[in-house]
This record gives C-alpha cells, structure tokens and sequence, in this order.
C-alpha cells in the first residue's frame, strides 16, 4: 500500500541510496503491479516483454563465460529502467533504510558530527551543538584513527558513518588523533540525533525590528519548529521577517503547506498536484488559523532551493503574500509517492505534477522528450505560459520560480576556488583553534591584519601554487600561434603579455583579500560557535541578506506586490 506523505528528499541528488544487491524480489513486485495497473491495451506489450525479460536473464545467467552476480546484474537493469524516467524515481533496498529513515525525518543514533576523507583518514568536518560528538570534545579537523578497537584509516566516509552510528544510549569509543599529537580516547554515548529544519534564527535588525529564519529541510518537524521560531520573533517584536529557503532543496509536501499557512488565511489553495491514476489529483488547501496575514515577508531562494521550497516561495509569490529576492530556484514540480515493496524494500516513484495558486507548474526539464544523446531536454523557451498572481502580476511556468528582485553575486575567484580545493581554509582554521582557545563572540568576530598575515605565511608554506586562468589561454593562444607558424614573430609580445599575466603570488592574494578573509571567517568563528555562531557572523555581510533588509525598509516591498516595479521576470 502507498504511504501518506509525499517524501520529495533532496531532489537533486541522482541517487542518495545507491546501487542495490537483492533486487529480485523487487522485480518481481514491479511486474505485480504493473500487471494491475496497465489493463487493457499495455497488458500484452507488458507480458510480452517480461517474458523477453526473464528469458534474457536466464540465458545469461547460464551461458555467459564468466560468473554472474544475479543481485548485480538484476540491479543494473532495474537501475537503467529507472534512470530512463527521472532522477527522482528511486528503489530502496532493505539495506539503506537507514538511510531513507533519516532524509524523511532528519534523525538517527549516532554522535552528531559531520565527517569527510581527507588522504588516507576520515576526519571529523564539524560537530553538532550539544551533541556527544561536541560534549565528548571531539572538534572540526580531528583525525579519527580507531573505531570500537577497528582501525579507520583507509575506511571511506560511508564505512566510518556506519562504525558511528547506532542505538541511542549505546555506547562507542572513538580513538582521535588532534594536530599529530598522542591518540586520545573518548567513550561517547550515542544519542537520537535531530538534526534541526531550523538550525538559525535571530533578530538581524533591532531597529527596524526584522526577524530572519533559516530553514534547512522539509522533515516531519519543519512547520512545527518555523511555527516555534516564528512566535519566539515575534515575542522579541519582530514586525517584519526574513525567511531563508537557500540551499534547501525539499523534503514532505505536507510541511510546505503548514508553513505556508503560518501567513495565508485558513482555506486557501496552496498547491494542487495532477497525476496519470485520479487519485493524485488532489487540492491542497491551508487547514489551520494563520499566525500573521499582515506581516512584510521576504522569502530568500537560490538554484538550490527545490520542490518543497518552491512550493513555500511560490505559493507566497502567487498569493502575493511576499516579495521573493535571491536566484532563480532549481525548477522541480514533481511529486513522489513511497510505496512498500517485498522484502522491506521501498519503490520512489514519481506520480504527478504541482501546480501552485495561479496556476503554473515549475517543472524545467522534460522528462518525456530527450536529445539526440538521450538526455532530457529543457522546456523551449516557446513553450512557456504566462499566469498572474493575486494582484495581476505576471509570473511565467516552466522555469523554477524567478525572483521578484534579483541578487547579482560576484563569481568566487579562482584563487579562492584553490584554496578551497587545496584544503588551506579548513587546515588554517584547524592550526588556528589548536593555538587559540577563544575569539571573540561570533557577531564581532573580525580577521584582522595579523590573522591574514598568518593565513599567507601559511599559505607560502605548504607550497600553494596559482595559476590564472588568463595564463592558461595564453598557453592555449601559444599552441595554436606554433600550429600556424605566427609565434617567432609574436614571441617578444607574447612573452611580454606573460610577465604581466604572472603576478606576484603575494600580490594576487592581496588583491582578493576581502573575499578571502569572508571564508576565513567563516571556518574559524565556526570552530568556536559552530553551526549557530557560523550564521550570525556570515549574515552581516551576506548580499542576499542586505537586500532583503533594503526591500522590507524601503519602497519596493509594496512596489513589487503592487506591480509597480520594473520587474521582468522571464
């Protein structure tokens, strides 16, 4: 039988479960249903090509030169099958349940902390406030050696995740090894981890009194705990509110609605969602008193945000209940249904489409049409219809939701994009805590000239080399100046360009000082105030962030949802 809630996880992941081993009875399954759906003119083409099927398989299994797995091979047909639909269609084996237990509910036992390979070790990338991981003094960059007595190096992040997780009140002992100093032990006690939908929220502007949320995911606790920040805000006087949907990319349809009645009247549509089977044609209104219908909300959103957060801005959007300021969202309006299958396995299975108040659904890519390298296609440009919002405004479908008011972001340098990959942010910020055993508190928190003196020093160090883009097409200019026999009489000038394109290593990393010092500050503040202290330094000099409060204080928030503005959001 299907299951009630619509668990649409993080939507742009191909396949957070991974490849699957006992997948035979799964089959089999899927050939029971199919047979009971497609009655009438599919039923012969369907029994034709399970026999077909099952014929192959056999043969396979018995006259191929090697030896087959029958899980495996199974598996790879079943994964094709599934891929040829949507990315969002999904089967679940027994053996992630795990897995799926944790992106629809946000929990699981464990320690609480997030961890990453790094060379042959999995270290620990960050635990969670007050959990064991935190109370048992484990901190960001700690190597983890040992596990229960097992030894970790050269485990990947899964392995290690599995060592780590387990009944709450069980214990397990983690062997951790800090800035190549002595192993040292911690017997943890494992706990029912909750990782929180609303990880943030605070007052960001006393003086205009503007509250700001952020919420992260779309589990079982979503509405109740925005329901909760919500209220606290508005005990601290809050009159007007930011709601941060970037980065979140879906979770339980019903959530979305109860989040969105937080500021629509009981009884209005929310999302409407049509399938192929009657049965998902269904509408889905508010069903509670709202908290607040007057209150000026911004809505934040960016390529990130997905499926259940698309519901919440665009719903907000259409009923013209709030402004929406950031990037285009990732354009996902499906819905997917669980459904139980033998063996504790599950089916993901798309079953319709969403279409919010006016009307559009915001699905961008086609699904039923592929290109000539068989993948799908974006709907044309040619195809899109216009709908209008409560107030007449125009809105277009088949692209995501557009912004009322779009947030230009400078592209990350690439220099930054090295220290990245090189590791040398989340080292520093490591060296700097071993060394440093307070900051100041995270909202004043500041790198100073001495820090950043530090980070270079340390950057010369551990040999970080850059290499500009420009020089790399000059290298590509020069191949081809050779290739047509033009570069002995451009040398001297191309050589000349070289000097100029090949700055000081110093030089560049000044020139690119203050984007650098804002990851700088991110890593450290959160090695001493974690997740919470992270956002409350970042949202001072968030771009996204400073235009919200620029439209709530100023003319555009009622300009935009009077149409007054120059908006054009196609």
């Amino acid at each position: 039988m299907a299951t009630t809630p619509f668990p649409e996880y993080d939507n742009r992941m191909k396949n957070p479960f991974g490849h699957w081993k006992k997948a035979a009875a799964g089959l089999a399954i899927a050939a029971v249903g199919a047979f009971t759906i497609a009655a009438g003119d599919n039923y012969f083409e369907i029994g034709k090509n399970l026999e077909i099927f099952n014929e192959l398989y056999k043969d396979i299994n018995i006259y191929y030169v090697d030896e087959v797995s029958p899980g495996e091979l199974i598996g790879t047909g079943i994964d094709a099958m599934l891929e040829s639909l949507d990315p969002y269609t999904q089967y679940i084996p027994e053996s992630d349940m795990e897995n799926y237990r944790i992106m629809t509910t946000g929990q699981y036992g464990g320690i609480g902390a997030m961890i990453r390979k790094k060379g042959d070790w999995v270290v620990v990338s960050e635990p969670y406030e007050g959990y064991p991981a935190m109370k048992g003094g484990l901190r960001t960059g700690d190597r983890i050696v040992e596990v229960d007595g097992r030894s970790a190096k050269g485990l990947d992040t899964d392995e290690v995740s599995k060592m780590l997780k387990g009944q709450a009140g069980t214990p397990v002992k983690v062997t951790t090894v800090r800035n190549e100093q002595a192993p040292q032990g911690h017997t943890l006690t494992r706990e029912e981890i909750k990782i929180p939908d609303v990880p943030y929220k605070a007052m960001i502007d006393s003086v205009q009194k503007v509250g700001y949320i952020k919420l992260n995911s779309f589990t079982q606790t979503a509405g109740q705990e925005v329901r909760k920040a919500f209220k606290d805000l508005k005990d601290q006087g809050a009159e007007k509110l930011v709601l941060d949907l970037r980065g979140n990319g879906g979770g339980l349809l019903r959530e979305a609605i109860n989040i969105v009645n937080l500021w629509v009247p009981k009884g209005q549509t929310v999302v409407e969602t049509r399938g192929k089977i009657a049965e998902w044609d269904k509408t889905y209104k508010t069903l509670s008193e709202s908290m607040d219908t007057e209150m000026p909300l911004v809505v934040l959103v960016d390529t990130g945000s997905a499926s259940a957060s698309e519901i919440v801005a665009g719903s907000l959007q259409d009923l013209d209940r709030a402004v929406v300021v950031g990037h285009r969202t990732f354009g996902k309006g499906l819905v997917q249904q669980t459904r139980d299958l033998f063996y504790n396995s599950k089916l993901k299975v798309t079953v319709a489409k969403y279409y919010i108040p006016s009307g559009r659904c915001i699905q961008k890519v086609d699904y039923a049409h592929h290109d000539s390298t068989g993948k799908a296609v974006i709907k044309a440009d040619s195809t899109l219809r216009a709908f209008k919002t409560a107030n007449g405004r125009i809105v277009y479908d088949g692209r995501g939701i557009a912004p009322d008011i779009d947030v230009e972001l400078p592209e990350v340098p690439k220099i930054v994009r090295g220290l990245y990959t090189e590791d040398l942010f989340f080292d520093f910020a490591n060296q700097y805590q071993w060394s440093h055993p307070s900051i100041a508190p995270a909202a004043e928190f500041t790198i100073t000239a001495d820090i950043f003196q530090q980070f270079l020093q340390y950057v010369k160090d551990n040999g970080f080399k850059y290499r500009t883009s420009s020089l790399d097409d000059l290298d590509a200019l020069v191949a081809d100046a050779k290739k047509e026999r033009y570069y002995e009489q451009a040398k001297s000038a191309i050589e000349a360009l070289r000097t100029e394109l090949n700055p000081d290593q110093l030089e560049v990393l000044n020139r690119f000082r203050p984007e650098i010092e804002e990851v700088l500050k991110s890593e450290i503040v959160g090695r001493y105030y974690f997740q919470t202290g992270r956002a409350q330094a970042m949202l001072r000099s968030d771009p996204v962030v400073l235009q919200a409060l620029k439209t709530l204080n100023g003319p555009a928030y009622k300009e935009v949802l009077a149409g007054t503005s120059n908006k054009n959001d196609k």
